[in-house]
């Protein structure tokens, strides 16, 4: 009878230590980062057009953020700024500074990746990169690191060159470009196909990048499965970025005439130069200018058929590590490093401050997170690293500029961190948003625009010259400069104020 006594105490202690064990150790964290998904790409947030079931769910089992903005960039690659922001919590031009010193390996320990590590979480991550430090300084486990974009990228020196060529022969820079650029120029048109393996691109290595990271992710989580301290997942799909390349079926699902032209859509935006998007920003080299109904549509079609593919491999992995038995324990993040034009306002890329550039989807599931909650309140997506730290409960280091989500996430209250929201693209373009009113300043030409984004979410109708709106352009105008010395940000657009107040 003792005996018996002292295997049942026994097989409850076990019993009771092992509960406890479960149910002490910290929520998993997954966060899942697309490049140039704009916030409008996704059908459950209102595209019919286009086919994403897996993020729909993402959107129905979860609280999504409506308005989630990058603040900006110091050059062209858009990408790289976001990515060093999320990274390092630190604002556009501070983000900047701050990673000058990773190229000698400074600060790795203030990272987000090692934050996470600092406090018991496994670290992992694939895909694209696009920092300026090696990614296994900042994460314990790495694979297939990608560049910033797949292999028809241009070295620098050799994008330069071209550029200076097509300056002195007074010749369009687009028609310089490798194929898969300025195209198509009419519907027969078949330079470039996104199926053909040929042109590597996603395809580089045999297998498309995102089918690749998909298998990353369900490697690692199977391997997670089996240890006792929690795991923090980067995942970085380098889709729907171009070359926009996937498998047949996919471009299949998207007939041109079924896609519809954007509101805005323009033949070409009459400030592109001044803002610094013109004929020779590679972005907007993709098709050709003025542009068409006609490849517009194409590029739509491409890049809804790449995204649709992502949404099949993020459906893949959430299968996995529900199956592991691991989901009821993870917090989700999904969201991207930007947004993209695609057609809207006459622009194809990401370097504007118009919503479809700077804006991205921002969703977060996870066991006691509000399903199918939608939340207006602006933020910045690089909130992403502060939700996180708050999540896995480890206090945010001072430096850390962003903030965490969750207390809107739980209701804790309705009002955003920020009152306004700021945006900088090198010395082209400054923006405030604030109360649903968005000021965007083109300081090289003194332009000044003024949108009413409750009344005008496509940003077509500009207020500024209306004299019912002088006081407003004023307001903001003075309080976007404050923002900038906020912000660090040296870029003196007094003048431009100066004269736009001069010629009211």
């Amino acid at each position: 009878m003792n005996k018996l006594l002292i295997i049942f105490l026994l097989i409850t202690t076990l019993g009771c230590q092992t509960k406890e064990k479960e149910t002490s150790k910290k929520p998993n964290v997954l966060f899942i980062f697309a490049d140039d998904l704009t916030y409008s790409a996704i059908n459950a947030l209102g595209n019919a057009e286009i086919e994403t079931p897996n993020l729909n769910s993402l959107v129905n089992q979860g609280t999504t953020f409506t308005h989630a903005y990058n603040m900006g960039a110091w050059n062209g690659a858009v990408c790289a700024a976001s990515r060093a922001m999320i990274i390092s919590g630190r604002s556009v031009w501070n983000a900047n500074e701050f990673r000058q010193g990773w190229v000698a390996g400074n600060d790795m320990d203030k990272t987000w990746g090692k934050l996470m590590e600092q406090n018991g979480y496994e670290t992992y991550m694939s895909g694209k990169w696009h920092v300026d430090t090696p990614a296994d300084k900042v994460f314990n486990n790495v694979t297939h690191i990608r560049p910033g974009m797949p292999s028809d990228a241009w070295e620098h020196n050799e994008m330069v060159a071209k550029f200076k060529e097509a300056k002195k022969n007074g010749v369009p820079f687009s028609t310089l470009m490798p194929v898969g650029y300025n195209r198509p120029l009419t519907e027969k048109d078949s330079s470039w196909s996104p199926t053909d393996k040929k042109y590597d691109g996603f395809w580089e290595g045999g297998k498309h990048w995102s089918e690749v990271l998909k298998d990353d992710a369900i490697g690692f989580i199977n391997k997670a499965k089996n240890r006792d301290n929690p795991f923090f997942m980067y995942l970085a799909f380098n889709a729907p970025h171009d070359p926009r390349q996937a498998p047949q079926e996919y471009i299949d699902k998207y007939p041109l005439e079924n896609i519809s032209i954007p509101k805005s859509w323009l033949p070409e935006y009459p400030y592109k130069d001044g803002m610094g998007a013109g004929q020779d920003l590679r972005d907007e080299a993709l098709a050709p200018f003025p542009r068409t109904h006609y490849a517009t549509k194409t590029h739509i079609q491409e890049y809804y058929a790449l995204i649709t593919h992502l949404d099949a491999q993020v459906g893949l992995i959430l299968n996995e590590l529900e199956k592991t038995g691991q989901k009821d324990n993870t917090y989700i993040i999904f969201t991207a490093d930007h947004g993209l034009a695609m057609g809207r306002h006459g622009l194809l890329g990401k370097q504007s401050l118009f919503d479809h550039s700077i804006r991205a989807p921002f969703m977060i599931v996870g066991p006691d997170i509000p399903k199918n909650k939608k939340i207006n309140a602006d933020i910045y997506l690089q909130d992403a690293m502060a939700t996180s730290l708050d999540i896995a409960k480890i206090d945010k280091p001072k430096y850390v500029e962003f903030n965490s989500v969750m207390k809107l996430v739980k209701g804790e209250t309705n009002k955003s961190a920020y009152e306004s929201i700021y945006g900088g693209y090198i010395d082209t373009q400054r923006m405030i948003r604030k109360d649903d009113y968005k000021l965007i300043v083109y300081p090289k030409i003194d332009k000044v625009l003024l949108f009413n984004l409750e009344n005008d979410p496509e940003e077509m109708h500009n207020l500024s010259n209306d004299s019912d709106y002088k006081e407003k352009v004023a307001q903001m105008f003075n309080e976007l400069m404050q923002l900038q010395v906020k912000m660090k940000d040296t870029l003196d657009i007094s003048k431009t104020y100066q004269k736009i107040k001069s010629t009211k």
